[in-house]
């Protein structure tokens, strides 16, 4: 049946509206949500809720924003503060990225106790900083983030150069763990008594890491800018030299995995010899608890090592030792709680000792050589003169 002039035009404007209504669909923002408040009161109060000086309930926040960051901080401020605080305690509300749950309760306990007017420095603070280092951490002007302005506060109580401080407080000193303090404590006194420039800090920082992660007894005393910086260069050829090994053992086996063999993923597999420990008998011990051992070296970092402390080439022939045409080994005495290398020993595929040196290339001692002979008829080695 024929639609009326009426229905037709009742049917467009019908039509003109609904594709109005899709537009501003598409086009128009989403209503905005209220300002979250028992959201963010709920995420200060967790954990410290005890320590607050008001009540959550009598805020009357004039706030517009909808930022959670500024919400939490307006927050802990009506809860914790009686007092005004500085700007780095006041940054645990507004950015928490990359703190773990046991950082972010060191850090908020520090604002709460600050902000309800209590010593920060009795307050367990003590274990970290002098009472001259917790005033000017809490007193401080400038835009440094939390572990800067910590560094900052310690290295101001060893140098009257803020400036100084400051480079100090922004180098990797600052990104290390509070569990080692007292050795990064004494790496900034040396820096403020020996200034250097940020990324000289940062190269060293890197190289003095390195040697404390191996002796926890490594110290700066008595060590010079210019001797550390002679030292971070031999560590830096040491690495250098253990990656050439290990891109040659790389090689050596992805070759060994074209032809079907098994190859090993660190170091390479050597002589197929056992290692060889002696503890010499009271009477031919000449000191308490004296022990040799002859330890096969088979990675990268032993050959360097062994190179570098005996002061001679023997990494030089780990490409001998990859192909199998070599093993080299070491000697080593342990005594009164202390440890010493003695030789260096280069063995053919037949076992038999090509050569033997000490520290320098030194020839082996009487003494020494007789160790070694044990050592040669206990594991079948053949000695030459």
């Amino acid at each position: 049946m024929a639609r009326s002039m009426i229905q037709r035009r009742q049917d467009a404007e019908r039509e003109r509206i609904e594709a109005y209504t899709a537009t501003l669909r598409r086009t128009s923002a989403a209503p905005r949500s209220a300002p979250d408040f028992e959201r963010a009161l709920g995420e200060v109060r967790r954990g410290f809720a005890a320590m607050a000086v008001r009540d959550g309930a009598s805020w009357r926040p004039k706030l517009k924003t909808r930022d959670p960051a500024k919400l939490r901080l307006a927050a802990a401020r009506h809860l914790y503060a009686r007092y005004p605080v500085c700007a780095v305690l006041e940054a645990i509300w507004l950015d928490r990225t990359g703190l773990d749950a046991q950082e972010i309760a060191f850090r908020v306990n520090w604002y709460v106790v600050v902000a309800g007017g209590g010593s920060l420095y009795k307050a367990g603070a003590n274990t970290l900083m002098s009472r001259k280092e917790v005033h000017c951490f809490l007193n401080l002007a400038g835009d440094f983030a939390f572990d800067e302005a910590f560094w900052f506060a310690i290295a101001r109580s060893y140098t009257e150069d803020s400036g100084l401080a400051a480079r100090l407080a922004r180098t990797k000193i600052a990104r290390t763990p509070r569990s080692d303090l007292a050795f990064w404590r004494e790496v900034a006194r040396f820096f403020c008594e020996n200034p250097a420039s940020r990324q000289e800090i940062d190269d060293l920082c890197d190289y003095v890491g390195a040697m404390f992660r191996r002796d926890k007894a490594y110290s700066l005393k008595g060590r010079t800018l210019a001797s550390l910086n002679r030292q971070m260069a031999d560590w830096h050829r040491h690495l250098a030299a253990i990656e050439r090994i290990e891109a040659m053992r790389r090689r050596a086996a992805a070759l060994a995995r074209q032809s079907g063999e098994a190859a090993q993923k660190e170091g390479w597999s050597g002589a197929r010899l056992e290692d060889w420990d002696w503890h010499p008998s009271p009477r031919e011990a000449k000191a308490r608890d004296e022990w040799f051992s002859i330890r096969q070296l088979t990675t990268a970092q032993d050959l360097v090592e062994e190179s570098r402390a005996m002061h001679h080439c023997v990494s030089s022939y780990a490409r001998k030792c990859i192909a199998g045409n070599a093993s080299i080994w070491t000697l080593r005495r342990k005594a009164l709680g202390k440890t010493d290398r003695l030789l260096t020993i280069e063995l053919d595929p037949q076992h038999r000792a090509v050569q033997v040196r000490g520290f320098g290339n030194r020839l082996a001692t009487p003494d020494e050589y007789k160790i070694l002979q044990r050592w040669a008829k206990a594991r079948g080695v053949t000695m030459r003169d």
